[in-house]
């Protein structure tokens, strides 16, 4: 079943992106060919490409994105003794486990389905937890394994960048077209520009919020112990802001377990994370219920 619903998600990620591509497309034949027929199937043809090379490619994007090497059990023996140990007593495959160079505090993972799994840690989250902590978010990124939410939210972070690229490319291409801008051609290129990054956001958004409370009540259940997973997000929080991502593009921020970038209000709005308060509350309270708080 769980198979079936992130199939599902993925292809309605896929159409979201058809639709979008096929209306810049229109405008761009529209106000810029002069045959909005060319302009739509030129865009279909880049959707279609984008959808291929997302669904094949989209987990080694985000791992070249952030130049995450994978590591072995010799050159990362505290990262597979915990992944380890989480997968020990839950039956999961083993994924490949692999480290980000920077100081940002966060953790990912990515692949198409579990048996092609990586699981991501930044230097500075392993600079940041102690081991409890670190099994806490290292539990969450498995639930998202277990949960077949790797290639939904790596495919959504392909195509939140594809959707912004091609806005900006449309915008662009009206800027230097030559044609008048008092016919409104630039202003409905300016409304393209906006509203297309937005719509990617709110795609994450939707895909996003719920699956972080469920990966942090999975992944907490799965170790036994919600308060790893609590304290380890408050760490992570702060830590994230004081030294926050300077590679990759906010479009991919839904991939990690805290948004690793720095942002004013509009980000703030259509984040694709959960209030961390609220999560951490949530937690609490799941640690209650369990007896251990």
């Amino acid at each position: 079943m769980g198979a079936v619903t992130a199939n599902l998600r993925t292809f309605l990620m896929f159409a979201v992106l058809i639709g979008l591509f096929m209306a810049i497309g229109w405008l761009v034949g529209t106000f810029f060919i002069g045959d909005w027929v060319l302009g739509t199937l030129i865009f279909l043809v880049l959707a279609g490409l984008i959808n291929f090379i997302s669904y094949f490619y989209s987990s080694k994007i985000v791992l070249w994105t952030y130049k995450a090497k994978i590591v072995d059990e010799a050159q990362s023996p505290r990262l597979h003794r915990i992944v380890h140990g989480i997968i020990s007593r839950n039956g999961l495959p083993m994924p490949k486990i692999a480290i980000v160079p920077s100081q940002n505090p966060n953790a990912f993972a990515t692949g198409r389905n579990p048996k092609n799994a990586v699981v991501a840690a930044t230097e500075g989250i392993l600079r940041l937890l102690d081991d409890n902590e670190l099994e806490g978010v290292l539990a969450h990124e498995m639930a998202h394994v277990r949960n077949r939410d790797i290639l939904t939210m790596s495919v959504a972070a392909t195509v939140a960048g594809a959707i912004s690229f091609a806005s900006r490319m449309a915008f662009y291409g009206s800027m230097f077209s030559g044609n008048d801008r008092n016919n409104g051609n630039f202003i409905v290129m300016l409304v393209a520009a906006i509203t297309a990054p937005i719509a990617a956001m709110l795609l994450q958004l939707a895909i996003s919020r719920s699956r972080e409370y469920k990966a942090d009540e999975e992944g907490a259940r799965l170790i036994g112990k919600p308060l790893y997973l609590a304290k380890a997000l408050e760490k992570l929080e702060a830590g994230s802001r004081q030294n926050p991502m300077k590679m990759g593009s906010p479009t991919s921020s839904s991939i990690f377990i805290v948004n690793p970038f720095n942002g004013g209000a509009l980000v703030t709005l259509f984040s694709t994370h959960p209030p961390m308060a609220e999560r951490v509350r949530r937690l609490k309270k799941l640690a209650k219920d369990m007896g251990q708080y």
